[in-house]
């Protein structure tokens, strides 16, 4: 019975170290996703890049899709598309199928914002990942790609939103 106790104990270790270290890679994560941000932050918030990239990565969509995607309600995610608006972002108009929908899209100023701000943070993202030894960098993949699956998240395919990074 010392066995197994002990292997239980050596792999609740394991997990406590592994939690340890996804959480100390997200806050550098979020340092990156922050400092990608800082020149646009007196025109958007994190909220509105989301929308924004969201909408860059799925092209133009029905309001109620979009708050879906972002998992909020519809009247939170028109307050924020509201906010888009004014600042020239995106646009709103009804959709012609159904007047009774809405459909909101990027407009070229809102695709500029996504696209510079994701080439700085791929950048520094590349930076750092080539600071490692790569045999660590291949193994880095396969964990995260374990890590994602058991989160039960999508496989990433290279198309438009893998590559904006969200």
């Amino acid at each position: 019975m010392a066995g197994i106790s002990e292997r239980e104990g050596e792999h609740e270790a394991d997990v406590d170290d592994l939690v340890t270290a996804l959480l100390t890679a997200s806050r550098v994560l979020v340092g990156v996703s922050a400092r990608s941000l800082a020149e646009v932050q007196d025109t958007v918030t994190v909220t509105q890049f989301r929308v924004l990239v969201v909408l860059r990565g799925h092209g133009e969509t029905r309001l109620n899709l979009l708050a879906e995607r972002l998992g909020v309600g519809p009247s939170t995610a028109l307050r924020t598309v509201d906010r888009l608006i004014a600042a020239g972002l995106v646009t709103r108009r009804e959709n012609e199928q159904d007047r009774r929908e809405v459909v909101i899209e990027l407009t070229d100023g809102g695709r500029d914002l996504v696209d510079q701000v994701t080439e700085r943070r791929r950048t520094a993202i590349r930076e750092i990942v080539e600071l490692m030894p790569q045999r660590q960098a291949g193994r880095l993949v396969e964990a995260l790609t374990g890590f994602a699956a058991a989160a039960d998240e999508p496989a990433v395919a290279l198309d438009a939103a893998t590559a904006l990074g969200w």
